[in-house]
């Protein structure tokens, strides 16, 4: 977890940073739609890797999808804790019990 916290912290900063010298900073000058459009080819293409990339493909997609999903909690405001706060609020929960206690949207 201790990377997961470092990762925030870094993503955090970078954030304050100039958009020229910044991958960060510069997805975020962009605006929500393209952090949200990289998290989806981020999504795809480790998805990809799994059905047709070795072990070290598809390792290297879930870091990449696992850091732009940083990207856009950051950009939106919503700390690791709290999505950390709601995979132990899931936990001994079955996924079907879950999914069915959710409201429609």
């Amino acid at each position: 977890m201790d990377t997961l916290t470092r990762l925030e912290t870094t993503i955090a900063e970078r954030r304050k940073a100039s958009p020229d010298s910044s991958y960060v900073a510069k997805l975020n000058a962009r605006g929500l739609p393209k952090i949200c459009e990289k998290v989806g080819e981020e999504a795809t293409e480790t998805v990809i890797a799994a059905l047709t990339g070795s072990d070290a493909e598809l390792t290297g997609e879930a870091a990449d999808l696992i850091f732009h999903l940083m990207v856009l909690l950051g950009a939106k405001n919503i700390p690791l804790a709290g999505v950390l706060a709601e995979l132990d609020r899931r936990e001994g929960t079955s996924g079907l019990d879950e999914k069915a206690a959710r409201t429609p949207r």
